[in-house]
């Protein structure tokens, strides 16, 4: 089995200290926080024609030699904490990986082909990263019997549900008895409350009885430290996301030169500040200016090229973009720490 390992990340201290002068933090009085403003949901990545089983091509007897679907990529592996089953392992696009039981991680094979994998798409090893903050050693490849190089996660291998139309659907969970979200380490996501309601569907076919929708709403809680990396969206491109998959944004009323806040106070319910994350949780995110900033009411706040980093507790969900232009001053971060969409 194959590994990636993550490339350290890091500056030197002479350019942190640099950063840090730069950025001219300041703990003096504020500006005003100004109308947060009401949410504008701009829509979920789903919506905008982006989810497997969605007019993604999934079931439709597409694939190589009748073994299902093409295996399409999963990009930046993120981690969602659901409130139902935990921990969930999740694509670039927010959508949920599975694994089955009938497959072996020692050594990794796949019990899952023909039209078990038009129901259960593969996902595909190559571009695959590891969430920020889970060892990268998890991770690995099992080669198939038509070539296609799939995912494995801990020996165990990776599939995508076509039912799962949007971020946050686990509607494969507990499908058969057999199949089962999986987790950051490998293992299965299970349902905090015990039930198993995809139990009557069969396993491989994908039978109209599917389970029923379980998906966990995140909340406006604090964004999880865990780590920064980068999310595809459909509509606004590449976006920086939190450790729990939920989008960043930035505040046009804040300062990065000097480093000033100005979403104080009942501000900060809507907007959750992001903290401080460690520069090897990062992937694809611009460590310049990448710094914690010592706000005045006592709270450290991550920071990317000195602009103050929030989550928007109108975000329910990996894959929502619901703070996007909110009050028009309100933008998801590039990976550079840009505004995206933003007039300046």
């Amino acid at each position: 089995m194959k590994t990636w390992r993550n490339a350290s990340l890091a500056l030197s201290a002479a350019a942190v200290l640099a950063l840090t002068t730069a950025c001219g933090q300041e703990t003096g009085a504020q500006a005003p926080a100004g109308s947060v403003g009401a949410a504008a949901p701009a829509g979920a990545p789903a919506e905008n024609g982006a989810g497997y089983g969605s007019g993604a091509g999934y079931g439709s007897g597409a694939g190589s030699g009748g073994q299902g679907a093409a295996a399409e990529p999963a990009g930046q592996l993120a981690v969602w904490d659901s409130k139902e089953l935990g921990e969930v392992v999740t694509d670039s696009e927010g959508l949920t990986l599975y694994r089955f039981d009938k497959d072996t991680p020692n050594p990794p094979k796949s019990a899952c082909e023909g039209d078990c994998a038009k129901t259960w798409p593969v996902v595909a090893a190559e571009g695959a990263k590891p969430p920020a903050g889970v060892d990268a050693s998890l991770m690995g490849e099992v080669t198939r019997a038509d070539g296609t190089r799939q995912l494995t996660i801990d020996g165990w291998p990776m599939y995508r549900y076509a039912k799962d139309a949007k971020p946050g659907d686990v509607k494969g969970q507990g499908v058969g008895g057999t199949w089962f979200a999986a987790a950051p380490d490998g293992k299965k996501a299970a349902l905090s409350g015990g039930g198993d309601e995809g139990a009557a569907e069969d396993e491989g076919t994908g039978d109209e009885g599917a389970a029923e929708e379980q998906g966990g709403e995140g909340g406006g809680a604090p964004a999880d430290p865990a780590g920064l990396s980068v999310r595809k969206d459909p509509k606004l491109g590449e976006i920086v996301v939190d450790g729990n998959g939920m989008t960043v944004y930035r505040f046009e009323k804040d300062s990065a030169w000097p480093m000033k806040t100005a979403c104080t106070g009942a501000c900060l319910e809507k907007w959750p500040v992001v903290a401080p994350v460690e520069k090897n949780d990062t992937e694809g995110v611009s460590l310049k200016g990448f710094v914690t900033f010592d706000r005045p009411d006592g709270i450290k706040q991550q920071t990317i090229d000195c602009w103050p980093l929030y989550t928007f507790a109108g975000d329910k969900k990996p894959g929502d973009t619901n703070g996007q232009g909110v009050g028009g001053t309100w933008y998801a971060v590039s990976p550079a720490g840009k505004m995206v969409g933003a007039s300046k």
